[in-house]
């Protein structure tokens, strides 16, 4: 009897800490953007600097104009009225706020601290130095961040041990792409030279794991018509994201069809050769079901409904977090994308608390491996910032392979 009792006044504890968390959550995108713009004005302007009035007028102003317009933008971008100029002001905005709030928290205590302990000039100096430095660092990391989201994407390669692999389908080609998200900028040309990249990879196996753009089909075709030029010596094969479904997904399926890719949802194909067999195979979002979209779920059961369960799968799924299913299911490989490794740093701690893993190569469970890409793309704000975009070469081998 004490033990039912202990276990429901437990339950009803965590019960009433979830409540509470649910609670805050809704509070934060109130007091997000307020911290966002008030934390850099602070540290900038008014922490002992002494600017000249007009100064301190000036930048205090463009943080209060920051701070209203930014969300009228995204609200206005992303919203019902989907206006992309506004969105790209929006998104812009978002990017530069957040690496001001991070390099003015982290040099706003760091540096001063260290500029104290050192006794370098008076506390006007060091407050004057904190503004500058936080301002050039700033600037440079956004530079570099926008080229780095603009241009074509490195290749990276690695290869992956797959126990189960047959001897035949040693030195088989995968290459992924994932985590477009053509939008508001226009990245047709970029989307050209993308898939030129890929075809020079001269794949057995191409994947893309979903989140394709920021916009329907019709309004995103002409960025993402390149994909149809991909090649291929076996398949091209494509999973919806999560963003998918803020745009009309079915949509999106069937223009991947048209462009001569197979959508993969919740079924497989197979890739045979030298008289082994690889398993592909593929499942919605974990978000279709709540889309409200008839048909469309994540049913990993219906995904391998048939095949074989003594081949090695290679399963795609656009989240990472889809790995616990996969390992409950002996999954081989699962490949994924969504985190797009955190994009901004330090955002990465923050998809940390939804994903298991942000980029690169774990392994789950007595034998499931995943593979999360850092994206193709870029999603929003038009910057990366220490986490570099990715086309991915992945080339499985088999532990039976001669030599």
């Amino acid at each position: 009897m004490t033990e039912t009792s202990d276990t429901r006044s437990a339950a009803g504890a965590q019960e009433a800490q979830r409540s509470r968390l649910q609670r805050l959550m809704r509070y934060i995108p109130l007091i997000a953007p307020v911290l966002l713009w008030a934390v850099p004005c602070w540290v900038l302007l008014h922490t002992g600097q002494r600017w000249p009035l007009p100064v301190t007028l000036i930048g205090t102003a463009l943080s209060v104009l920051g701070l209203a317009g930014m969300p009228l933008a995204m609200v206005r971008g992303h919203g019902r009225r989907q206006q992309d100029r506004a969105a790209i002001v929006g998104d812009t905005l978002l990017g530069c706020v957040w690496v001001l709030f991070t390099w003015s928290v982290l040099l706003g205590v760091l540096l001063r601290l260290a500029l104290t302990v050192g006794g370098v000039g008076d506390g006007q100096d060091r407050a004057r130095i904190v503004t500058w430095a936080v301002l050039g660092v700033a600037a440079v990391l956004l530079a570099r961040g926008y080229s780095e989201a603009r241009r074509v994407p490195r290749v990276r390669r690695l290869d992956v041990e797959l126990p189960r692999l047959g001897a035949g389908l040693d030195g088989t080609r995968v290459v992924l792409i994932t985590d477009t998200h053509y939008g508001p900028l226009d990245r047709a040309r970029w989307s050209a030279r993308v898939c030129e990249t890929v075809n020079a990879l001269e794949s057995d196996l191409v994947c893309h794991t979903g989140d394709i753009a920021d916009g329907t089909a019709e309004r995103r075709r002409a960025q993402a018509a390149p994909l149809g030029t991909v090649q291929a010596t076996r398949a091209r094969v494509y999973v919806t994201g999560n963003h998918e479904y803020y745009s009309e997904a079915q949509g999106w399926v069937d223009l991947m069809g048209e462009l001569g890719w197979e959508p993969l949802r919740n079924r497989h194909l197979l890739l045979e050769r030298g008289g082994d067999t690889l398993v592909v195979a593929g499942v919605d979002d974990v978000t279709a079901e709540s889309s409200g979209l008839a048909g469309h779920r994540a049913h990993l059961a219906g995904a391998l409904q048939g095949a074989d369960p003594d081949h090695p799968v290679l399963l795609l799924a656009h989240q990472p977090k889809f790995i616990d299913r996969a390992a409950a299911h002996g999954i081989d490989l699962q490949l994924s994308g969504h985190t797009h490794g955190g994009q901004i740093w330090p955002f990465h701690y923050l998809v940390r608390l939804d994903q298991p893993a942000v980029a690169g190569l774990s392994s789950h469970g007595a034998r499931t491996l995943l593979y999360t890409s850092r994206g193709t793309g870029f999603w929003g704000p038009p910057f990366r910032v220490f986490a570099p975009s990715e086309i991915t070469l992945l080339v499985l081998r088999s532990p039976r392979r001669s030599g």
